[in-house]
């Protein structure tokens, strides 16, 4: 039975702080027992000012975050899923999820694909859309600590789509880093989370950026683990920063599939004919 580590935080403007934190994290869930630890989405800089952001946001090969995590991954000999902005080749920013081995190799890599783009009714606009660009592949890892991983982002939980193609790989585990705004995560967080897992009959690991930030924005936090019946396993609370360990029963799994087999039962809708 693997045992993952959460960590929930408050990521500020400095790459290197973020790092460090991510860093002690991984050494301190390993001394803790556990094989994986999940960092929020954007854990390697959270910076809505997008021209400081862009002084810190460079390739993934010249990124001081990337090279500390993996040199934590393999110190710790711990998995590590990391969430960061990087520059493509292309002169774009990617939001990006790394998935580090426990050798320090990177075993995976997402760029988010459905893009925030929204007017919330609190005043709060976001348009990643404006220096971002989405991703065009679903990613799954094999062989990880928790078995075979889907890879999200965030604003992805809002389109099933996206869990319907996981879900036909028979993912074990599926990831949505985040960093959800107040308003949205009170009205829909939980619910679209336990929703996911239940779809796809597998684990569902949501690690979340909390609290107030040094941009300015404030993230909703409670940081999640689901089983695939939709039961909530750890939920960090809204209130603070911090790192949290869950056992994972991968056996779960197969007993969920086999009492609810929605996945075997699965038909596609056939497309009406215009009249």
């Amino acid at each position: 039975m693997p045992r993952i580590a959460i960590l929930q935080m408050t990521t500020g403007i400095d790459p290197v702080a973020n790092a460090d934190t991510i860093a002690d994290a991984a050494s301190r869930a390993a001394g803790e027992g556990g094989q994986m630890l999940f960092t929020p989405e954007m854990a390697g800089l959270l910076d809505r000012d997008r021209k400081r952001a862009s002084q810190n946001i460079v390739p993934e090969r010249e990124s001081p975050v990337v090279e500390r995590v993996s040199r934590a991954a393999e110190d710790a000999g711990i998995w590590i899923s990391l969430g960061l902005p990087v520059l493509r080749e292309d002169g774009r920013w990617a939001n990006r999820a790394l998935v580090f081995d426990d050798k320090g190799a990177v075993a995976g890599r997402y760029d988010k694909i459905h893009m925030f783009d929204v007017e919330l009714a609190s005043g709060e606009s976001w348009r990643e859309s404006a220096a971002y660009a989405p991703g065009q592949q679903v990613v799954t890892v094999d062989d990880t600590p928790v078995g075979r991983l889907g890879l999200t982002i965030c604003y992805d939980i809002r389109f099933p789509a996206l869990f319907e193609e996981l879900g036909r790989r028979t993912c074990d585990t599926i990831a949505i880093p985040a960093a959800f705004t107040v308003p949205t995560g009170k009205a829909h967080w939980h619910m679209l989370q336990r929703a996911r897992a239940v779809e796809a009959s597998a684990f569902v690991v949501a690690a979340a950026q909390v609290g107030r930030h040094e941009d300015g924005r404030e993230t909703y936090g409670h940081s999640l683990a689901i089983d695939p019946w939709g039961e909530v396993v750890l939920d960090m609370g809204g209130d603070r920063a911090g790192m949290q360990l869950c056992d994972i029963d991968l056996g779960r799994i197969s007993e969920v599939r086999k009492q609810l087999p929605s996945l075997a039962n699965k038909r596609d809708i056939p497309k009406s004919s215009a009249q």
